[in-house]
């Protein structure tokens, strides 16, 4: 049966590691990975290497910065199950080319449309950051309102979200 799920929570909480789990005992082989970040530095690209060895090699892995509405319409109906991973590095690079929170907001629309017309399971990681402090400067707090607006889109879209807690998955909405 085809889900949406979102896996939300604080950075390193586990939220990776338990969407692949559960996109491992989905399927054994029509799985694909959509990674969203693209590493500016050493210490990223280590990283990347390192979330690439945590998946099996039956997991495909394509590097969608932007385009993740499109990569959905294209690849759900030849997979089983989709992880993305995360919205919060999808919305940095929706960053990169604006500001304006309508034009974030109409990528989040395209989103959740392209997420209801999926044709498998599709997993997705963000990150919360509405926990925070009020940051002090106007980039960072359009950033911590977009990525609110874009989690709770995905999350209302949802039909099961996780919230991650030092690597236990509770679920928030069934």
């Amino acid at each position: 049966m085809k889900e949406i799920v979102l896996f939300i929570g604080g950075c390193r909480s586990g939220k990776s590691r338990s969407a692949l789990r559960m996109g491992e005992k989905l399927s054994e082989n029509n799985k694909i990975f959509l990674a969203t970040c693209v590493p500016q530095d050493q210490e990223m690209k280590q990283r990347v290497i390192r979330h690439k060895k945590e998946r099996s090699d039956h997991w495909m892995t394509l590097e969608v910065p932007v385009l993740i509405p499109e990569a959905i319409t294209d690849h759900t109906p030849n997979m089983d199950v989709m992880v993305i991973d995360c919205l919060t590095f999808w919305i940095n690079n929706l960053f990169l080319e604006t500001d304006d929170p309508e034009k974030i907001a109409e990528h989040a629309r395209r989103l959740t449309r392209s997420l209801k017309k999926a044709r498998c399971t599709v997993i997705l990681v963000s990150n919360e950051v509405g926990t925070g402090i009020v940051p002090e400067n106007r980039l960072s707090r359009l950033f911590r309102d977009s990525a609110g607006f874009v989690n709770q889109a995905v999350a209302e879209t949802a039909d099961k979200v996780f919230w991650m807690v030092a690597g236990i998955p509770v679920q928030i909405k069934p």
